[in-house]
């Protein structure tokens, strides 16, 4: 499956964005932010998936929870991370547990059907393996005839049940065994437990991965694969939150925390290319 241009993106947030302002006025810190609960930001994300966004002790750290803090103190408001399952989070903010999304999630066609959402980064993919696994695969197609785990939820689940059966089945080169897990960690320890040969996960996360299981995986791709542009949902009824935080989100672009946050992680901006 094609990764989806930026500009697509451009326009499928503005679909469903119900009719983002021309212009804003007021910095979103001279007005109290229209949050849920008033003076706090509350943001859902997988707090299992660095350098995204992970436990240091108490501390959550990371990319997400870095740019939400930096967002929350442009609205002036404070921020608190609910932890919530990769696959949940969506539906979380449906059911308004939080008030916004920010946990490194693809900007994707079926998600804004359920939200609307702010581009803030673009990546994609790589594939893990145990450390001197033999012919270890350097792109999706040599999935094929494998086991490979993947967290519930990703858009990679749909693309490599497509790729297997439009590609692998039909080439004689045996189905690609998707196996889902809750979790990335998850997903590793039954790699590294034989009970699967590769795990795929977005770059950024797969080499911290591969660093904190002390090389026992590696990355076995040098190419980013199914790359996407990331970004930060809203329900489609938060039109004065989305534009709050469009309007912060300039901000830090003009001061160049934007950049330097995505410079430490390693991140694109969304572009036009």
């Amino acid at each position: 499956m094609p990764s989806i241009p930026f500009r697509q993106i451009r326009k499928l947030c503005a679909a469903v964005s119900l009719g983002l302002a021309a212009s804003l006025t007021l910095s979103p810190a001279q007005a109290e932010a229209p949050t849920l609960e008033p003076g706090t930001l509350k943001v859902g994300m997988d707090i299992t998936y660095p350098p995204f966004e992970s436990y240091d002790g108490d501390e959550v750290v990371g990319l997400d929870p870095d740019l939400a803090r930096l967002l929350a103190q442009k609205l002036g408001t404070d921020v608190e991370f609910i932890d919530t399952r990769f696959a949940g989070l969506v539906l979380g903010l449906g059911a308004r547990r939080f008030d916004t999304v920010i946990s490194g999630m693809y900007i994707i066609p079926e998600r804004l059907e359920q939200a609307q959402a702010i581009p803030y980064g673009r990546t994609g993919a790589a594939i893990l393996v145990r450390a001197g696994a033999e012919n270890p695969p350097t792109r999706p197609e040599d999935l094929c005839g494998m086991s490979v785990g993947l967290q519930q939820g990703t858009t990679w689940v749909a693309q490599l049940g497509e790729l297997s059966e439009q590609y692998c089945v039909p080439n004689g080169h045996g189905p690609i065994n998707i196996q889902e897990f809750a979790s990335a960690p998850e997903a590793t320890q039954a790699m590294l437990s034989n009970n699967i040969q590769a795990q795929m996960e977005i770059r950024g996360a797969a080499l911290m991965i591969a660093e904190r299981t002390r090389d026992r995986v590696e990355v076995s791709t040098t190419e980013l694969i199914y790359p996407q542009t990331i970004g930060i949902f809203l329900r489609k009824d938060d039109q004065a939150l989305h534009d709050a935080i469009v309007a912060a989100l300039d901000e830090l672009k003009a001061s160049g925390d934007y950049q330097a946050l995505l410079d430490q992680y390693g991140l694109e901006p969304p572009t036009e290319s």
